[in-house]
């Protein structure tokens, strides 16, 4: 399994317009990170998680020319932003895009024009297909969605094979956890230093790792206000590590 980190930063990404601070002047390219999306390769097929604004330039960046699904954690803008730009992949089929029922209204609310009847050349095609907490397969590959909570409002986490994905994460209901035994590779929230109400802190995610005890974790979905990479890094126990975009792993 390949995974890459197309993006790993928060809904305002890094630099944060208008911020003057040290993690947003930086001149070191793991602190520039766009809205968090992975790609997952593996079997022979392409798996995006969350499709957000800065979508056409992560894929212009990472050469990839060939998707088979999306997977969509939630409606929030910097996870769904960028389905308009999966044109490009729909000229010769649909791109199968995986949601929950209200997710799937909300895209269908954003963008009508991709679903209506009778519609303007040039639209994506999407095939939208509704899924819940239950596993399911997409591009012939079985997927195990984890119920995570974001603050109070309920979304979905990601396990393929034996690697989770679990974006804007707070907590998990406890029956969650049996689903996440035997990780190679964890990958996680970690927003900031400090407590916030909808994503789990550095100490939360640390905790949450500890907890899980993957083989291997990657902490994504950072705000400016986590602090340097090369700096974090390096209080980092060494199966965790500050995940950046570009960033390749093979599992």
């Amino acid at each position: 399994m390949k995974i890459t980190f197309l993006g790993t930063g928060t809904s305002t990404g890094v630099p944060e317009i208008g911020c003057q601070c040290e993690v947003c002047t930086s001149k070191d390219p793991r602190d520039w990170r766009l809205r968090t999306s992975v790609l997952v390769e593996t079997e022979g097929k392409r798996l995006l998680l969350d499709c957000g604004p800065d979508f056409r330039w992560q894929m212009i960046q990472s050469k990839t020319y060939q998707l088979d699904a999306v997977l969509i954690s939630h409606e929030h803008y910097d996870h769904v932003g960028g389905l308009d730009d999966l044109r490009p992949f729909t000229r010769d089929k649909s791109v199968d895009i995986y949601a929950e029922e209200n997710v799937a209204e909300a895209i269908r609310t954003r963008i009508p024009y991709v679903f209506r009847e009778h519609k303007y050349p040039g639209v994506p095609k999407l095939e939208l297909h509704t899924i819940d907490n239950t596993p399911f397969v997409a591009a012939g590959l079985p997927v195990v969605p984890i119920r995570v909570m974001h603050g109070r409002l309920p979304i979905l986490g990601y396990r393929i094979g034996n690697m989770a994905y679990l974006t804007d994460l707070k907590s998990l209901p406890e029956e969650e956890f049996a689903k996440l035994q035997g990780l190679d590779v964890l990958i996680l929230t970690a927003l900031r230093k400090g407590e916030h109400p909808a994503h789990e802190s550095q100490e939360e995610a640390l905790a949450m790792i500890g907890r899980l005890r993957p083989k291997e974790a990657y902490l994504i979905h950072m705000s400016h206000r986590i602090g340097l990479h090369a700096e974090v890094e390096k209080e980092l126990p060494p199966h965790v590590h500050f995940a950046y975009d570009g960033l390749m792993l093979f599992s």
